[in-house]
C-alpha cells in the first residue's frame, strides 16, 4: 500500500509544480515562440515573394526592351523600303548607288547586314558585300515577298550562313564554351551559331516585281544591347548596397551576351545555364522565377524562353540580382528578433520562476520527506518553519504526524524483536530435538538391519561352511584316488577349487559386514603412499587386461592410524570399482595429500577414474548394503564394508561423480596422534 501511495503523492507534487511552471512559462516559452515563428515564417514568405515579384518586374522591362527593339527594327525597315529616296535609287537601277544607300541606312539603323533580294533569290544590292547568296527560305523573307505585313523576329544563323553574309559576323558569333558547374554535360567545345534580330520589308521594283529588303542585328557579343537592358532594369540605387543586377542573352543554354562576370575584367561569355533552369525554360517552356546559381554565386533570377520565327524555343532572356545581400539582411533581421526574444525571456523567466518556486518548493519538500519515509527513514522531516500560508501549516502538521508514526514504529519493532527472539529459541530447541531423533532413528534402523543380517549371516555361514568343507574334503579324496589321472582333469579341479574358495570368501564378507568388531585387527601408523604401493600389485592382473594408465600424486606428509589389511581392503575395493568403470580404458588417478575436516588434521586419499560415471540417484545409494550396479558380479557389500571400516577409525568416504565424466572417491582419515 505504501508504494502506490508514494507514487500518487509524487505524481501529485509534480502535477502542481508543472502546472505552476506552465502558468508562468507557457505564454513566454511556448505560445509567444509559436506566434513569433508563424510571424517570421509569414514574413520570410512575403519577403521572398517580394523578391520574386521584383525580378518578375525586371524581366518584364527586359522583355519590353527586346520587343521594342524588334518593333523599332521592323518600323525602320518598313520606313526605308517605303521612302522616296529608296524608290528613286531603285528606279535608277544603279546597283552602286543602291549599295551606297543600303550601307548608309544600315549604319543609321544600327544593322549588321542589309540586302535587297527579289523573288528569284537574286541579290540586287547588299551592305556589306555578301560573300555568296544567303538563304532565302526564312519565314520573314517569304512573308515580305508575299506582301504580308512587315515582320521582325529572332532567328538562329549557322556559322556558314553568317560567313555567307560576312566573315566578321561568323567570327564574332564564335564563342569558346567554358566548363560550368551544374550544366548539362556536352561534347561541344564552342558555340558557332549566331542569334540575329531578323527583319524584312516588302519593296517594289521598277518593273513592277516584288522584292524584300532584309536586315539583321547579330546579338552574339552585342554588349551594348545587354548593357542597355541592365541599365534600364537596374538603375542606380535600385538595389541595396552590395547587390548588383545582371542581364544575359542565351543562345540555347550558352551565354552569348552578358554582363555577368566570370572573374574581374572578364564577362562570363561561353558559360552555360544550369541543367534545372534549362529543363524548365527550354524544355518545358516555363518562365523561371526563383533563386538560381549563376556562374559562381546565387541570384534571384528570372528566365523566359525566346522563340524564333519558326516557333521553336532557341534561347533565353535573363535578368537577376545577387541574392546574398538580401539573405544577409533577412538573417540579420531574424538574428535581431531572436536575440531580443532571448534577452527578454532571460530577464523575465527568473522572476516568474522565483514566484512559482515560493509555491512548489514547500510541496516538493513534503513530497521528498514522504519518499524518505517510504524508503525507511522515519526520522525524515520537512523542518519548515511555521508560516501564515496554508502550505506551511500543512508541512508542520505533516511533521507532527511523522513523529507519531515513528513512535508507533519503534514500539512495533520492539515487540517484533521480542517475538522473534522467542521464536528463534523455540526453533533452535526443536531443531536439536529433531536432529537427535533422526540420529536415534537411523541408529535403531541400522541396528535392527545389522542384527537381522547378523542372525541370517551366522546361520547361512554355518549352513554353507559345512557343505563347503564336505565338498573340499571329497574333492581332495577324489584327487588322491585317481592319482596320476588327475592331471587329465586338472582344469576342472582348478575351477572347482576357485568356486569353493569364492563361496568361502562371500561368507567371510557377510560375517565381516554383520560383525565387523570380531574381524578387527591391531592398528598401526602407516604412510598413505606405502599402502597405495602395496595395493597396486594386488590389482595388476586387472590393469593388464585393459588400457588404463595409472597416475599417482603422493604429497601426504602425515601418518594415519588403522589396520593395514583393512585399509588395503578399502583401497583395493575402490581401485577395482574404478577399473570396472573403465571397460574401454582410461586414466586411474591415485592421489594422497594432507587435508583437514571440521578443523581436524588428517590425510585424504583420492581414487578417481575417467569412466562412465554415476547419476545423483546412484550416488545416494552406493554405500547401502547389497546395492550394486554390477548385474552379474559383486555382492553390493564392498563399499558398505569399506564405509564401516573407515568410520570405525573416525574417518569418512565421500564420492563425486557425473555421468560420462568419471567418478572420484575420497577416503579421509584423521592424523595418527
Amino acid at each position: 500500500m505504501s508504494d502506490p501511495a508514494g507514487r500518487t503523492g509524487e505524481v501529485g507534487g509534480r502535477s502542481v509544480r508543472f502546472r505552476l511552471l506552465a502558468i508562468a512559462l507557457l505564454p513566454m516559452l511556448v505560445i509567444l515562440p509559436l506566434l513569433l515563428g508563424v510571424a517570421i515564417y509569414r514574413w520570410n514568405a512575403k519577403f521572398d515573394a517580394a523578391l520574386i515579384s521584383k525580378v518578375n518586374g525586371d524581366l518584364t522591362i527586359a522583355h519590353q526592351y527586346l520587343a521594342r527593339m524588334l518593333e523599332k527594327t521592323g518600323v525602320q525597315m518598313r520606313a526605308l523600303s517605303a521612302s522616296a529616296r529608296f524608290r528613286d535609287v531603285v528606279a535608277q537601277d544603279g546597283s552602286g548607288s543602291l549599295s551606297d544607300l543600303l550601307d548608309e541606312a544600315r549604319k543609321e539603323i544600327g544593322l549588321d547586314f542589309l540586302y535587297l533580294t527579289n523573288g528569284k533569290g537574286d541579290i540586287l544590292a547588299s551592305s556589306p558585300a555578301l560573300q555568296r547568296r544567303p538563304r532565302q527560305d526564312w519565314p520573314i523573307v517569304a512573308a515580305a515577298l508575299s506582301g504580308q505585313a512587315p515582320t521582325t523576329g529572332v532567328d538562329i544563323f549557322a556559322n556558314d550562313e553568317l560567313a555567307a553574309i560576312s566573315p566578321a559576323l561568323a567570327e564574332r558569333a564564335m564563342l569558346e564554351l567554358v566548363p560550368t558547374p551544374n550544366a548539362v554535360p556536352t561534347d561541344r567545345s564552342a558555340e558557332t551559331q549566331g542569334m540575329v534580330v531578323h527583319a524584312a520589308s516588302r519593296a517594289t521594283l521598277p518593273d513592277g516585281g516584288t522584292a524584300a529588303l532584309v536586315g539583321g542585328i547579330l546579338l552574339n557579343q552585342n554588349l551594348d544591347f545587354i548593357d542597355t537592358i541592365n541599365d534600364l532594369v537596374y538603375r542606380a540605387a535600385s538595389l541595396p548596397e552590395g547587390s548588383k543586377g545582371t542581364a544575359t542573352l542565351f543562345l540555347d543554354d550558352v551565354r552569348i551576351s552578358t554582363n555577368v562576370r566570370l572573374f574581374e575584367g572578364r564577362r562570363a561569355l561561353g558559360t552555360r545555364v544550369s541543367a534545372a533552369v534549362r529543363s524548365a525554360v527550354l524544355g518545358d517552356g516555363h518562365t523561371w522565377l526563383d533563386s538560381a546559381f549563376v556562374v559562381n554565386d546565387w541570384y534571384i533570377s528570372a528566365y523566359e524562353p525566346l522563340v524564333d520565327t519558326y516557333g521553336k524555343r532557341v534561347g533565353m532572356l535573363y535578368v537577376g540580382f545577387l541574392e546574398k545581400p538580401f539573405s544577409d539582411a533577412k538573417y540579420q533581421t531574424l538574428l535581431i528578433i531572436i536575440t531580443a526574444f532571448i534577452a527578454i525571456t532571460g530577464a523575465t523567466v527568473p522572476i516568474f520562476l522565483r514566484w512559482a518556486s515560493s509555491v512548489f518548493m514547500p510541496l516538493e519538500r513534503m513530497t521528498a520527506t514522504i519518499a524518505e519515509v517510504e524508503r525507511g527513514n522515519l526520522a525524515a522531516r520537512t523542518e519548515m518553519t511555521v508560516s501564515g500560508d496554508e502550505i506551511g501549516r500543512v508541512a508542520v502538521h505533516l511533521d507532527s504526524l511523522l513523529d507519531q508514526i515513528q513512535e508507533r514504529d519503534r514500539q512495533l519493532r520492539t515487540w517484533n524483536e521480542e517475538l522473534n527472539a522467542r521464536v528463534r529459541e523455540r526453533t533452535r530447541d526443536l531443531e536439536h530435538a529433531n536432529l537427535k531423533l533422526e540420529a536415534t532413528t537411523k541408529q535403531l534402523i541400522m541396528s535392527e538391519k545389522l542384527a537381522a543380517i547378523g542372525e541370517i549371516t551366522a546361520g547361512v555361514a554355518h549352513e554353507i561352511n559345512n557343505p563347503i568343507a564336505v565338498m573340499q574334503g571329497n574333492l581332495d579324496v577324489i584327487r588322491s584316488v585317481i592319482g596320476a589321472d588327475a592331471d587329465k582333469v586338472k582344469v576342472e579341479f582348478r575351477l572347482l577349487d576357485e568356486q569353493i574358495h569364492r563361496i568361502s570368501q562371500i561368507v567371510t564378507k557377510l560375517l565381516q559386514f554383520a560383525r565387523p568388531e570380531e574381524y578387527a585387527g591391531y592398528v598401526e601408523r602407516h604412510a598413505a603412499a606405502s599402502i597405495i604401493s602395496d595395493c597396486l600389485p594386488l590389482v595388476q592382473h586387472l590393469l593388464n587386461k585393459t588400457a588404463i594408465a595409472v597416475v599417482r600424486d603422493d604429497r601426504a606428509s602425515r601418518l594415519v592410524l588403522m589396520n593395514r589389511t583393512e585399509l588395503q581392503q578399502v583401497l583395493v575395493n575402490l581401485i577395482v570399482n574404478a577399473i570396472h568403470a573403465m571397460p574401454d580404458g582410461g586414466t586411474l588417478g591415485l592421489r594422497s595429500f594432507d587435508a583437514e575436516r571440521d578443523g581436524s588434521p588428517g590425510v585424504a586419499v583420492e581414487v578417481s577414474d575417467t569412466g562412465v560415471g554415476m547419476g545423483a540417484d546412484v550416488i545416494e545409494k552406493i554405500f547401502d548394503p547389497f546395492f550394486t550396479t554390477k548385474r552379474r558380479q559383486g555382492t553390493g557389500l564392498g563399499l558398505s564394508i569399506s564405509q564401516t571400516l573407515i568410520k570405525r577409525q573416525g574417518g569418512q568416504i565421500t564420492a563425486e561423480s557425473r555421468v560420462g565424466a568419471g567418478s572420484t572417491f575420497t577416503v579421509w582419515l584423521p592424523e595418527a596422534s
